[in-house]
């Protein structure tokens, strides 16, 4: 019993940056100065922008799930100083590759951390836990490579218009309830390394039902059919050969 005590007071801990306060309450953003138009297309395109702007992450498609059938999504991620993503996470079902283009970028990967520099290539295949963050004091461009993409960009979707419409706190994770249905919606795409995963298992599943009776959801139409934030012209890639070279 000591034991089980212990370990949801780490549990706790390890969970108090997401909060549990409805969004918009205490530790959350209030204003995000994003707007993205209410409706487009639930697929990418070459030339879209998509921006999540806690996190400090920009992408532009150069590949869009379009183009493969959501097969492939190929985009180049512009990160601005201080930018990581959400915390160390796996892919059960996903490759994902990275090729530093400007900029240095810190990588975690399989528990080795490095410092990429431009021209490196890194790779993440499935179920392996990996992580990045920002490593220099200019903003990085990473290529970044994911297939399957489909159900990836649809975490996305929710996750970049959660943080434009300002519902989570200043490390781009939404409160505890969202994030419940959020986990259980989207665990086939990814999943976090901590706390412990028969921990969030047990919490996320209590917590869930609650969320739903609240009014949450795991993903939101809205979010999947909001517009990219803007298109930029890019050069067309070989769409064949990308799908090749996962082969």
């Amino acid at each position: 019993m000591a034991e089980y005590l212990r370990t949801l007071h780490q549990t706790a801990a390890a969970l108090s940056v997401f909060w549990i306060q409805p969004p918009g309450g205490p530790g959350f953003l209030r204003q995000v100065p994003l707007s993205c138009p209410d409706k487009g297309s639930d697929m990418s395109k070459a030339g879209d922008v998509y921006e999540n702007p806690v996190t400090g992450e920009r992408g532009v498609a150069r590949i869009g799930t379009e183009e493969t059938g959501g097969q492939l999504l190929v985009a180049d991620l512009h990160i601005r100083p201080g930018g990581e993503v959400m915390g160390e996470h796996l892919h059960p079902a996903i490759e994902e590759r990275f090729t530093v283009l400007r900029g240095r970028v810190g990588f975690r990967l399989a528990g080795r951390e490095s410092i990429a520099e431009p021209g490196v290539r890194l790779i993440a295949p499935a179920r392996v836990p990996h992580d990045w963050w920002k490593a220099g004091p200019e903003e990085a461009l990473v290529r970044v490579e994911i297939r399957p993409a489909a159900r990836f960009e649809a975490f996305l979707k929710n996750a970049f218009g959660l943080a434009q419409d300002g519902k989570v706190n200043r490390r781009g994770m939404p409160n505890l309830l969202q994030l419940a249905v959020f986990a259980w919606e989207f665990d086939d795409v990814v999943q976090f390394t901590h706390p412990p995963r028969v921990v969030q298992r047990l919490l996320f599943g209590l917590l869930a039902p609650l969320a739903r009776l609240l009014g949450y959801r795991g993903s939101y139409p809205e979010y999947l059919a909001r517009a990219p934030c803007g298109f930029v012209p890019v050069e067309p890639m070989d769409v064949a050969a990308a799908l090749a070279d996962f082969r």
